[in-house]
């Protein structure tokens, strides 16, 4: 029997389970019998990480630490998904049809169990063809999928955030719209989509469009950013690979920050965390102007000593660069303020925390990054936290 025909015998017989999930109870009796079911299907060639991921999941539901439906609907993302993407050839073409897979028996099982959190089911999803995309050809990719999307749907639910589900609909809309055009541009690679897509549906649901909107213009200026006098930049040698493509780490590294802003102030609805968020924002656009704008200007000066030090070298910088970190910073700060996100102490904290992050990175650059201990992806977390947290402390104590 190949994989593939492994993977069709989980399918059929993971409906028998799904179906099975609320009437065998207690939880540990439908352990139980997955368990002993995933030791002899790990006896066909290719399905041991199939089993394994089974496995994972049903200790977690037994020991009562994820609720049925989150346990049901993983099992029944992950694995039809998996059997519609190979079905489809495994192509680009392919993550549509894992997703549309993965929705549907969603969907399904919501109508089964009676379950109406549409959120956690869209997040989970969500997960699942972001992780697809991440992990490729791995032999482990079913088994971190699976868990992976169990843990994001188990977050979800503990948030216990409520929302319109005409709402949901058209965030994800939007936001896969966003990162559709993203990657047609190639602005973005096939992570880079669905990573964005994921900050996306997170930001209108917790927050509103505008949030979204404010992200998005940190995305535009990024793009542009890198496309500046991008020849000139391929002549110096410091021009970013593959045209400037974002995949998930950078995605996440850049907006990670201001998408927890964008949750904490969805659930409490405390201003600060709209500081965090601007901040954050505005430290990504900052840094990311200042580093492909600035490595056109003259020489660069290392930050933490103020000596010459060739172009691209991390940690320096130039006056160029700095007066982009500060226009980018006040372009997401304008445009949060036409949009009634920001008033004016937001705006002018936000400009300030941008230009602190931006210099954190280069503080960061020159010492970690320099010395090989932390990665660019790192480097920029590191950015927008330092420069996050900044904004939002500034906004406090103002």
């Amino acid at each position: 029997m190949t994989k593939l025909q492994g993977l069709v015998l989980s399918s059929v017989l993971t409906l028998v389970f799904i179906g099975l999930a609320p009437l065998l109870q207690p939880p540990w009796l439908l352990t139980l019998f997955l368990v002993l079911f995933s030791l002899l299907l790990s006896l066909i060639r290719d399905t041991r990480y199939v089993s394994l991921s089974i496995i994972a999941l049903a200790v977690l539901y037994g020991l009562g630490w994820l609720s049925t439906f989150v346990f049901t609907c993983t099992l029944g993302i992950v694995v039809f998904g998996e059997v519609a993407f190979r079905l489809t050839g495994g192509e680009h073409a392919s993550y549509l049809y894992h997703m549309l897979a993965a929705i549907v028996v969603s969907i399904a099982v919501m109508f089964y169990l009676h379950y109406t959190v549409a959120l956690v089911a869209l997040m989970g999803v969500v997960a699942a063809v972001l992780l697809r995309a991440v992990l490729g050809g791995r032999d482990d990719a079913l088994m971190v999928e699976a868990l992976g999307v169990a843990m994001t749907m188990f977050l979800f639910e503990e948030l216990k955030y409520e929302v319109d589900l005409s709402i949901l609909i058209a965030a994800a809309v939007i936001a896969f719209g966003f990162g559709y055009t993203s990657y047609h541009l190639r602005v973005a690679d096939i992570s880079g989509l669905f990573s964005g897509a994921m900050i996306g549906i997170i930001l209108i649901v917790f927050a509103d469009v505008r949030w979204f909107l404010i992200m998005l213009t940190f995305f535009i200026i990024g793009a542009a950013a890198t496309r500046y006098r991008y020849a000139d930049k391929e002549r110096f040698g410091v021009a970013q690979e593959h045209g400037g493509v974002r995949g998930y780490f950078n995605v996440f590294a850049n907006g990670l920050v201001a998408t927890g802003g964008a949750i904490l102030y969805g659930i409490t609805g405390n201003p600060a965390f709209a500081a965090l968020f601007m901040s954050g924002v505005a430290s990504a656009a900052a840094d990311t102007a200042a580093s492909e704008i600035g490595v056109t200007g003259k020489t660069p000066y290392l930050i933490t000593t103020f000596k010459p030090v060739p172009r691209g070298t991390n940690g320096g910088v130039t006056l160029r660069g700095e007066v982009a970190a500060i226009l980018a910073s006040i372009i997401v700060a304008a445009v949060a303020l036409v949009m009634g996100v920001a008033d004016p102490k937001l705006a002018i904290v936000t400009v300030i925390a941008g230009f602190i992050g931006t210099n954190v990175d280069s503080v960061v650059g020159a010492t970690l990054e320099n010395s090989g201990r932390i990665g660019n992806s790192g480097t920029n977390l590191t950015a927008t936290f330092f420069g996050g947290v900044a904004g939002m402390l500034l906004y406090m104590l103002w």
